[in-house]
């Protein structure tokens, strides 16, 4: 068994199988789907979706046979799953929640665990009490180069941090089931959408409690003739955004969705008193500098392949993020353990692509204390 990157060792097979229902099944319904097929312990006995093609689509990429519903509330009644996935559009998800939530059933949220902050405390309400855990996606923590990172910065290996930098340049997004993701009311907007995976990766490598945003952003290139029902499509594809921490620290974020022609589509970098660390994707790499020991062009490169990690044993669509999410779910789960990425992580990780938006609508600094 190999390391983890994230640090330890992945968790030992479970003896007998957890069933899975997926409540959603688009894109991600059947990413999460694919995962599940790979994990030892996991199985998927249902899915639910309004939507007759993504139904389809969760019987084909199942390995075995499924229970397929139309309505979620149907595949709650039946009784014949030990955890549930909830993949379903951003907006429906504080309704569905309101009913998954009264069971004890462990669920896991996909991101953004709602597109507004007072939906998301609402759900922070509505899981305080419950025994069983919920946790919320925010994979871009286990690709396996970030893994590697936070394990550095943790280890103390750049000293305090003073700076981080999160670069994504990448392509448009993709088209969802009826075009859902093209409309901010839906969505959050992309500073929710797309950015709370590198909001929550901020306050994770800072630790501290964000103060201030400010944020530039705009529409300038993607979907701008797109109408849908009478709404003009109002989904910003670029946008650049700081974020003042409590304690001092900065951090970052440089989107561009119209930049697929590139080398790397995700740069993290954190700065600190003794150096600086750097994860790279799809590139697979970190590279480490140490003041009094490197300098520039001249650092340590580590190369952090998903592929030749024992403990992922699916890469799929996120760089084998979800299979370990979902290999740290299931290990929670089995342990009784609250989960790494709580209900609280998700609420700062929204309410920080909120105040960004906010910014960039009124062209001043936002402080979090006015969001939240």
């Amino acid at each position: 068994m190999s390391a983890d990157p994230a640090g330890g060792t992945a968790p030992e097979v479970i003896e007998s199988d957890l069933r899975y229902g997926i409540i959603g099944a688009g894109m991600m319904g059947v990413e999460h789907i694919v995962n599940l097929n790979a994990l030892d312990g996991a199985r998927v006995v249902a899915a639910a979706d309004p939507h007759e093609p993504s139904r389809v689509a969760a019987t084909e990429a199942a390995d075995n046979s499924i229970d397929l519903y139309e309505r979620y509330q149907d595949l709650l009644d039946a009784g014949n799953c030990d955890a549930l996935v909830v993949a379903t559009p951003n907006h429906t998800h504080v309704d569905v929640l309101a009913d998954v939530l009264t069971t004890e059933l462990p669920v896991l949220i996909e991101k953004p665990m709602c597109t507004t902050v007072e939906d998301c405390r609402k759900v922070v309400s509505m899981a305080a009490d419950r025994s069983a855990p919920v946790w919320v996606g925010l994979e871009y923590r286990y690709m396996a180069p970030v893994a590697r990172l936070i394990q550095q910065v943790r280890s103390g290996v750049v000293g305090p941090v003073r700076m981080v930098a999160i670069r994504e340049h990448r392509f448009p997004f993709l088209q969802k089931v009826d075009d859902w993701n093209r409309l901010s009311r839906q969505t959050g907007g992309t500073l929710v959408e797309k950015c709370c995976h590198f909001f929550d990766l901020m306050n994770l490598l800072v630790g501290e409690r964000p103060r201030r945003v400010f944020a530039s952003g705009g529409q300038d290139v993607n979907h701008l003739d797109e109408v849908y029902g009478g709404e003009r499509s109002d989904i910003l594809d670029n946008a650049f955004v700081i974020v003042d921490y409590e304690g001092g620290a900065r951090a970052s974020l440089d989107l561009c969705m119209f930049a697929e022609a590139t080398r790397n589509q995700e740069e993290v970098s954190v700065v600190g008193d003794a150096g600086k660390i750097e994860a790279l994707l799809p590139q697979n790499e970190v590279r480490v500098g140490r003041r009094g020991e490197h300098t520039i062009g001249s650092v340590d490169v580590e190369s952090v392949r998903p592929g030749d990690l024992d403990h992922v044993g699916h890469i799929g669509q996120h760089h084998g993020s979800s299979f370990v999410e979902h290999q740290r779910f299931l290990a929670a789960i089995r342990a009784g353990v609250p989960p790494e990425v709580t209900v609280h992580d998700g609420l700062i990780s929204v309410a920080l692509g909120v105040a960004a938006h906010r910014s960039i609508e009124t062209g001043g600094p936002v402080d979090m204390s006015d969001v939240l």
